[in-house]
């Protein structure tokens, strides 16, 4: 049985899915058709139920939970792995002082209207309206290019931000840990309701496997990763994968979920996203 997967060519997903997609172990019959899109892509997809199975945006699966279950592998979780609000080190005290008022005339890019890091800036600075959509990792070049006054950045851009004279206003995971005491829920890996429930439960056994793989045998994905990869710079690359890829990407457990339930609740009681009826996990 063939089914699609989308994933981002992010170190953290490559070195996730590379022993499930390169026969390095057994997938039972199951087989993959891959396709490689940013974060915000995957999430419009899956508006659409375009793939089998997905990794996206914990905020845009709470838009799409009548279409997909979460696994229980592979998802990325965890604490000081969130988002950044960053702005040119020349203009930070300006920015700052602005950010003080009730409207401020600041253009901020975010990586995306689904994604969970615009979640959070939601809910830290609901005063920043004027937002522009942008590929996660054009944020950085429209900042130092003065396009935008403020830049969202995930992925590996939050290690490589300083050296090109930027300056942190926010760790929004930061914010957040502090604001519940839970992990940050970044993004998951779901599947189409409409499966066979065996063959939900299969690729969530599949996924922990290549998970399990890749912890056993780290450098196996090497040549992936860097294929993929924005950053080249190897320790970059493993700097990345060890915040985002953890014990909750192998199995979320009752933390992993408290988590989730604790940013699906807040978000359903601010109406960022519909109220939700179905479970949110594959049986």
């Amino acid at each position: 049985m063939k089914l699609s997967l989308g994933f981002s060519p992010c170190p953290n997903d490559t070195f996730i899915f590379d022993a499930l997609i390169h026969g390095k172990i057994d997938t039972e019959g199951l087989t993959f058709d891959v396709s490689f899109d940013d974060v915000e892509t995957l999430n419009q997809k899956a508006m659409k139920g375009e793939l089998d199975i997905t990794k996206l945006s914990f905020h845009a699966f709470g838009h799409v939970v009548k279409k997909y279950a979460l696994l229980n592998a592979g998802s990325a979780l965890g604490f000081g792995v969130g988002p950044l609000l960053i702005c040119k080190a020349e203009n930070y005290a300006k920015i700052v002082d602005q950010l003080t008022r009730k409207t401020p005339d600041l253009k901020v890019a975010i990586p995306g209207k689904y994604t969970t890091a615009n979640f959070l800036l939601s809910i830290a600075y609901p005063q920043l309206s004027n937002k522009k959509e942008m590929v996660f990792s054009e944020i950085e070049h429209a900042l130092l290019n003065k396009e935008i006054d403020l830049g969202l950045i995930i992925h590996e851009n939050r290690f490589t931000y300083q050296d090109k004279g930027l300056h942190k206003i926010m760790d929004l995971g930061d914010y957040w840990e502090k604001l519940t005491g839970c992990a940050i829920p970044l993004g998951g890996i779901v599947i189409n309701r409409n499966l066979p429930v065996e063959i939900q439960q299969k690729v969530n056994k599949l996924v922990q496997k290549s998970v399990e793989y890749a912890f056993e045998n780290p450098k196996s994905a090497l040549g992936f990763i860097r294929q993929h990869a924005q950053e080249m710079n190897e320790n970059v690359m493993y700097n990345h994968i060890a915040l985002y890829v953890n014990q909750y990407s192998v199995n979320l457990g009752d933390e992993g979920k408290k988590a989730i339930d604790t940013l699906f609740g807040m978000a359903q009681q601010k109406k960022l996203i519909p109220t939700i009826e179905e479970n949110l996990y594959v049986p």
